[in-house]
């Protein structure tokens, strides 16, 4: 047999139907190159002492003793599993098996170990502020991906995430001050996000406008009036347009004394709470109700909805608003979700890492989440190497998300295909 990095296999016997197989190479190459990272960490850039992961704080009701490990110690056995794992995967490929998703993740984890306490050598690792950081930081990505995801399995690209997260940043910041409750500022944030999708819509559903171009006409446009806005009126005017309150936070009565997982998911503002009921929401809705199947199937086969009686623009349309509706929502974290005043631009391209959280999570609710806070974690894991003095140089950290956006965009962690109408206007016939 001839095998390639991605080749399929058709073998047959006689009287037999034929079975093909696809012989993909993307993981075993993917765990090879981590595990030579690790390895080259190992060998050439050793680092002395221990490193002590904090798992509690002293304001805990319950303390979780710290773990201490000896950072070379660890980092070889870490190259060492990771070697097994990336032996283990290219047998399966030889024998024509996939990969499976637990061995990803335990490589993942496992590589993580190793370079955290290869990196935190002779320091403390706070982690449960790594963590609760790591989870601040993923929410407007997860409303983002949220919104990519509604949009693309009805089969809308919705390259407007950025705008629609800016556009409510801003409202809910101007509504926000001027009513001194965040949570008119909420509500307008919604709205603005609505109306950003409701464009979006409108132009690629019912004109026909190539929709990548129209989401990145509109995110030029939001990024356009609200820095001119804030030059021109929020500027001069802070003290009353530009002074946002913020949701307080809201500790949930045991829950958020439970020993690590309490800090981290249960001692957050009132946006994050109505951000795990979204993914639930969503989650349910799509593969569990009927409006979740009309959705896919104008998504994957428009024509064949059409022929059963469902309205494909109609329903394409309304739900593209829904996603600019949650993307607007998740504007309220740069602003009243964290006590920041409005400034230009300040989502910083959080909607294409949501975009790109949205493919890596293979159109899935739950797993562009967890792809979100992949994301949220590399963010906030520079930071906490900084405060901690790691030699790991903050711009590689910076780009990690990136890189691994690279990886699974390509295949490395998984197929992605896309709903098969995804980005197709449909024009009845």
């Amino acid at each position: 047999m001839t095998t390639n990095t991605d080749l399929p296999h058709v073998a047959s016997q006689p009287g037999a139907l034929s079975t093909t197989f696809v012989t993909s190479w993307k993981a075993p190459i993917a765990f090879g190159i981590f595990t030579v990272i690790a390895l080259a960490l190992a060998v050439f850039a050793p680092r002395s002492g221990d490193t002590i992961y904090r798992w509690s704080r002293e304001t805990d009701a319950i303390q979780v003793p710290d773990l201490v490990v000896p950072a070379m110690a660890a980092l070889w056995a870490v190259v060492a599993l990771l070697a097994v794992a990336t032996l283990y995967s290219v047998l399966l490929v030889r024998s024509e098996r996939r990969v499976p998703l637990w061995l990803t993740i335990l490589f993942a984890i496992a590589f993580m170990f190793g370079f955290l306490s290869w990196a935190g050598a002779g320091a403390d690792l706070p982690m449960v502020g790594l963590l609760y950081g790591s989870l601040s930081l993923a929410v407007p990505l997860i409303y983002g991906s949220l919104a990519g995801v509604i949009g693309e399995r009805a089969g809308v690209v919705n390259i407007a995430i950025e705008g629609q997260l800016l556009a409510g940043a801003f409202t809910a910041a101007v509504v926000a001050s001027i009513t001194g409750n965040p949570w008119p500022g909420l509500v307008a944030a919604m709205v603005a996000g609505l109306l950003v999708g409701m464009v979006l819509a409108m132009f690629s559903i019912k004109y026909y406008v190539d929709q990548v171009i129209v989401g990145v006409v509109l995110n030029v446009l939001v990024i356009g009036l609200t820095s001119f806005f804030y030059s021109q009126v929020l500027a001069p005017n802070a003290a009353t347009l530009n002074t946002p309150p913020r949701f307080e936070r809201l500790p949930i009565p045991i829950l958020g004394d439970i020993p690590i997982i309490g800090p981290v998911l249960f001692r957050h503002t009132v946006v994050v709470y109505i951000m795990y009921i979204a993914v639930a929401l969503v989650y349910v809705g799509l593969f569990h109700t009927r409006w979740g199947l009309r959705v896919r199937a104008v998504g994957e086969h428009p024509q064949a909805a059409d022929t059963v009686g469902i309205n494909v623009n109609r329903t394409r349309f309304w739900n593209v608003t829904l996603a600019g509706a949650i993307a607007g929502l998740g504007g309220t974290f740069f602003t009243i979700g964290s006590g920041i005043a409005f400034n230009r631009e300040m989502t910083a391209g959080a909607g294409f890492i949501a975009l790109a959280a949205v493919i890596f999570g293979q159109w899935d609710p739950i797993k562009a989440t967890l792809a979100a806070l992949l994301f949220g974690f590399a963010s906030n894991l520079q930071n906490t190497l900084s405060v901690i003095g790691s030699p790991v140089p903050s711009e590689f950290m910076l780009m990690l998300p990136y890189v691994v956006t690279i990886f699974a965009v390509a295949g490395f962690v998984g197929n992605s295909r896309p709903p098969a109408a995804d980005g197709k206007p449909y024009i009845k016939s």
